[in-house]
């Protein structure tokens, strides 16, 4: 048994602080229950930063669905700025008050995954980034944090579940295990190269027993033409300056005819890394900094009650509208009931980005597959900066 709670027990509004299970019996004693509108927003996001990626949303489906409300919603994938609303809820506040909770769950920590993976896909721009960090989280929620990561912008993931799950190969090279259990590298990855599919890319792991300079230069020449990349994972505490190890391992590698092999570098990368280390490097393998990224910090606040804009302090009442420029991706709130077009200063007509997503117990859009998500995220990416 994992202490994990099931589909059945979130969708039953067991997952919830107590105060809202108080609320509800309140409400009902008193016959207080009220027609709202909840929007869901962060005002501030991790590490300064100025945009974040809206992922949970497919969760969030499965969680409202046979609700008597209505929802309007970004997209999954959409890139989104502080306070604008990702989604906002319609509907009587008995109705969906329990799941509060359970909606920001949802929502927080796929969004800090995604983002976090957008930001090192941004700072990597054409180099391969991939998921390296399952081994950091609860293994019942690594599909979950993965297919945050694979939409944020990761070229690939390493779990086989995972990558089943999102339609893709999984990626990975080789351990630091399988190269002690030989006692060499140059063992090791002649082992590998001769038992593993030969659609598996050969790259050697060159950093457990000896320089990392003299490891790449043995696998290349034992494997010669067959070796697609090496891989550093080299441990913090012996790696000193890191670019120049990175520099060198580039050069005794190029001036022996070996410039078609890639340096892919893990452990302790993140996007501030990736800047430092593009010029020698051909790819990443990013862990913790994604698995275990900051969420993004939303709340749930009531913004209209029966009609009229009311909210707590802090907080702009009355329901919203979410405008983007398509072309210079300039962003605009204003007030529900304004109807008119508006226009960018560009020049450019703004468009709604918060939809009508649920009514009358049907969905007006299906979230796409993972890999059109990525595409759109990406395409999204162009127009952001880090």
């Amino acid at each position: 048994m994992f202490f994990t709670a099931s589909f059945e027990d979130i969708k039953k509004g067991k997952v919830t602080d107590l105060y809202f299970v108080n609320t509800l019996e309140i409400m009902r004693k008193k016959n207080l229950d009220k027609h709202v509108k909840a929007e869901v927003i962060v005002k501030r996001l991790p590490d300064g930063g100025k945009w974040a990626v809206l992922c949970g949303i497919e969760e969030v489906k499965r969680l409202i669905e046979g609700l008597k409300v209505k929802v309007r919603a970004m997209r999954e994938g959409t890139i989104f700025r502080p306070y604008e609303p990702v989604l906002e809820i319609e509907g009587m506040y008995s109705e969906f008050c329990i799941y509060e909770t359970a909606i920001l769950g949802l929502l927080c920590q796929s969004s800090g995954v995604a983002t976090k993976a957008a930001r090192c896909k941004k700072a990597a721009g054409e180099r391969p980034v991939i998921s390296f960090g399952a081994r950091r989280i609860h293994p019942v929620i690594a599909p979950m944090v993965e297919r945050s990561a694979f939409i944020g912008g990761c070229d690939g993931v390493s779990v086989v579940f995972d990558a089943e799950m999102l339609g893709e190969e999984p990626m990975g090279t080789m351990p630091h295990a399988l190269i002690l259990l030989f006692g060499d590298t140059v063992a090791a990855t002649l082992a590998f190269d001769e038992v593993i599919d030969k659609k598996i890319r050969r790259i050697s792991l060159i950093d457990t027993f000896m320089d990392e300079k003299t490891e790449a230069i043995r696998v290349a020449e034992a494997l010669r033409d067959k070796l697609f990349g090496i891989r550093l994972d080299t441990p913090s505490s012996r790696r000193g300056d890191f670019l120049k190890i990175l520099e060198e391992v580039r050069w005794e590698l190029d001036i022996r005819g070996f410039k078609n092999v890639k340096i892919y570098v893990s452990g302790g990368v993140d996007e501030h890394k990736i800047l430092e280390l593009n010029k020698y490097v051909d790819a990443y393998g990013v862990g913790t900094s994604i698995t275990n990224a900051k969420v993004i910090d939303f709340a749930m606040d009531i913004v209209e009650i029966e009609g009229k804009p009311v909210a707590k302090r802090g907080k702009m009442s009355g329901s919203k509208r979410v405008l983007r420029c398509p072309f210079c991706f300039e962003d605009e709130i204003v007030h529900f009931s304004y109807q008119g077009e508006k226009i960018c200063k560009c020049g450019h007509k703004m468009n709604d980005i918060l939809l009508l997503w649920y009514e009358n117990g049907k969905f007006h859009f299906e979230s796409d597959p993972p890999q059109r998500i990525r595409a759109y995220v990406l395409d999204q990416l162009s127009h952001f900066e880090l």
